[in-house]
């Protein structure tokens, strides 16, 4: 009966695990909210720690810590100044200088600042980028302030009788687009008397669109980068500002001066990159589309065609003169029954463009190559040509040694400036220096076969000599000395001097063609040596080609089902050619061979004798002159 007494039901086994369960589960909850006090404590520690341990400023210090985050505004605020002006860097980097064959260095100095080219064409002809994202950006900003801000002068409170100690300074910067978040951590103790303070966390905040502007910055470098639009505008510059193509109706050559090619092609750039701009009437042709402003911050970029390096290369053109020779009044053209002068010129153009984003009050600026080759704008994407050119850097790899002298043409020493021209490379490796008597070089060279060394000094020639690296080691080059020389034509009993008469001489040498043009433009340069000298004399005429009028016929497919099997018709037009003057004409000069020697060219002055033709008067009489111009001669007397 006992026994039967304490025997446990099924029930009951269930009551009995079900309350365990329960004792279990209340464990678990006490155990989750131990977790969560503790988190909202530590949070709590981190947030409060500067009260809860010992870090709350007594009124009496707080000058000293409102004095230290001041200094760490201040700092903030110049390494902001200094990254917007140098194109997001504080630390420019290493300086690579540019060459003849492209004057671009890796740095763009304007008003004193070295600006880090987002992009440009190396010395050795390379396609670099030099783009900092931003995480780099807060990189220099922390660097800055943490080798700064030891040197915060507290000057004022030490005349009080504090002293200060300052610990290790550790920064963090966080870059957005209206401000500038600075946190440092840094151990500032400080005590007067009995009493101190103590403080180890500095936070500010400085107000700064310098992120916003960097985000404008690259919308408009990609913008440049994937679609050259700055190339664009560059090359409507170059068919509006310049001689490329066309046809003149004339019989004497087309000339201009090439420098006041250069000089208007620069002031056509500086004008119209000038005139850029992100915002207006979408038909403005000078707004740039796809690229959003931001209110209130304005977009300019500058070319200074007088300060930015440049390079003009103009083909075919010599340094003086670009010239287009007549068509129509050579021998046997006299069918033509008229005169037209073609020409074509092809130019190469790198300059740079400095882009600024700024509201007035901040600025972000860096500068950009823009290239036009062989009257093309470049390929967009720089990024590909930079990995195919980079296996090519010949100048990397100076794994070759030579010794090289400089001498004029008596072997007397001169000091030159030596590059290496290997492939499509161009070397820079130094100059020559006075040693023992002689101006040497000794320098590391790329290895290279048939690669060309090239001196260039001051008032001698450039002198390009062959030079095989692989095996050879020393070389010597014979610079010639340059003369400028003023040329002057005595042609039918008178020196040139009025603007009757047009006069073009060429001195055709070794290394190419120098041309004047009388009188406008009497002074060339040249060196000793051997040239075929021609003098071409244009005088006024008064041939007329009266107005023609002709009828041409031609073939054309009939139409309807003659026309699908072949079948034509005759169709007929008149053609009309308008009337016009010749008013110059070729009416003397003349050519010749002859060796300049340098003792000529010191004198500075070459009169030459040019022969005299009939005054054309029909285009009969014309071609005569230039059918019997080759016949004639010319004498050269110096001094």
């Amino acid at each position: 009966m006992g026994i039967e007494n304490n025997k446990i039901t099924g029930n009951g086994i269930e009551a009995i695990e079900k309350k365990g369960r329960l004792k279990k589960r209340g464990q678990v909850t006490i155990f989750i909210i131990l977790a969560i006090v503790i988190v909202v404590g530590v949070v709590l520690i981190v947030v409060f720690k500067d009260s809860l341990f010992g870090e709350k400023i007594p009124e009496e210090f707080r000058g000293i810590y409102d004095s230290y985050s001041g200094c760490v505004e201040q700092e903030t605020e110049i390494a902001l100044d200094i990254l917007g002006s140098q194109g997001g860097r504080i630390d420019t980097g290493e300086y690579f200088p540019g060459s003849d064959f492209a004057p671009f260095s890796s740095h763009l100095n304007f008003l004193g600042f070295s600006i880090p080219y987002w992009y440009y064409i190396s010395g050795n002809n390379l396609i670099s980028e030099q783009l900092p994202d931003k995480g780099e950006m807060e990189d220099e900003i922390e660097e800055f302030i943490e080798d700064r801000i030891s040197d915060c002068d507290f000057s004022g409170f030490y005349s009080q009788g504090f002293y200060i100690d300052l610990g290790e300074p550790k920064a963090n910067v966080e870059i957005f687009d209206n401000e500038v978040r600075v946190s440092v951590d840094s151990v500032v103790s400080s005590r007067k008397e009995d009493m101190s303070a103590r403080k180890s966390s500095h936070e500010v905040v400085v107000r700064s669109k310098i992120g916003g502007f960097y985000d404008i910055a690259v919308d408009i470098y990609n913008k440049e980068k994937d679609g050259a639009f700055l190339e664009d505008y560059a090359l409507d510059v170059l068919y509006n500002y310049a001689p490329v193509d066309g046809i003149e109706i004339q019989c004497s050559p087309k000339i201009w001066k090439t420098p006041d090619v250069v000089m208007e092609l620069k002031d056509g750039l500086e004008a119209n990159i000038g005139a850029i701009k992100l915002s207006g009437d979408e038909n403005d042709y000078f707004v740039v589309n796809e690229i959003a402003e931001t209110k209130g911050v304005g977009v300019n970029f500058f070319y200074l065609g007088d300060e930015f390096p440049s390079k003009i290369e103009i083909t075919p053109a010599s340094q003086t003169l670009m010239v287009a020779e007549p068509v129509g009044n050579q021998e046997g053209l006299g069918i033509m029954g008229f005169c037209y002068v073609p020409y074509h010129f092809v130019y190469d153009l790198s300059f740079p463009v400095l882009v600024q984003v700024s509201d007035g009050q901040e600025i972000f600026q860096y500068p950009v190559s823009v290239i036009i080759d062989n009257n093309l704008p470049r390929e967009a994407d720089l990024s590909e040509i930079e990995e195919v050119q980079e296996e090519y850097d010949v100048c990397s790899f100076n794994e070759g040694s030579a010794t090289i002298n400089t001498y004029d043409i008596n072997l007397n020493p001169v000091s030159a400036d030596i590059s290496y021209n290997c492939f499509d490379s161009l070397c820079e490796l130094g100059k020559t220096e006075l040693s023992e008597g002689d101006y040497e070089l000794d320098t590391a060279i790329p290895i290279c076969v048939n690669g060309y060394l090239i001196a260039d000094a001051e008032g001698y020639a450039e002198k390009k000599i062959l030079f095989s690296s692989n095996t050879e080691s020393f070389a010597d080059i014979i610079l010639d000395r340059e003369y400028e020389v003023n040329v002057g034509i005595n042609f039918a009993g008178n020196e040139i001097g009025n603007e009757r008469e047009t006069a073009i001489v060429h001195f055709a040498g070794e290394d190419g063609t120098v041309s004047a043009i009388l009188p406008s433009s009497e002074g060339i340069i040249l060196k000793e040596g051997l040239y075929d000298v021609s003098v071409y004399v244009y005088g006024n005429s008064n041939i007329v080609i009266p107005a023609t009028r002709k009828r041409e016929c031609f073939n054309t497919a009939r139409g309807g089902i003659l026309g699908i099997f072949g079948g034509t018709k005759e169709e007929c037009v008149d053609v009309e050619i308008p009337e016009y003057k010749i008013e110059n004409a070729l009416s003397g000069g003349g050519k010749t061979t002859t060796y300049i020697l340098e003792s000529d060219l010191e004198k500075g002055k070459i009169m030459i004798d040019a022969s005299e033709l009939p005054t054309p008067n029909s285009m009969e009489q014309l071609q005569y002159n230039y059918e019997v111009f080759d016949t004639l001669g010319v004498q050269l007397e110096y001094g």
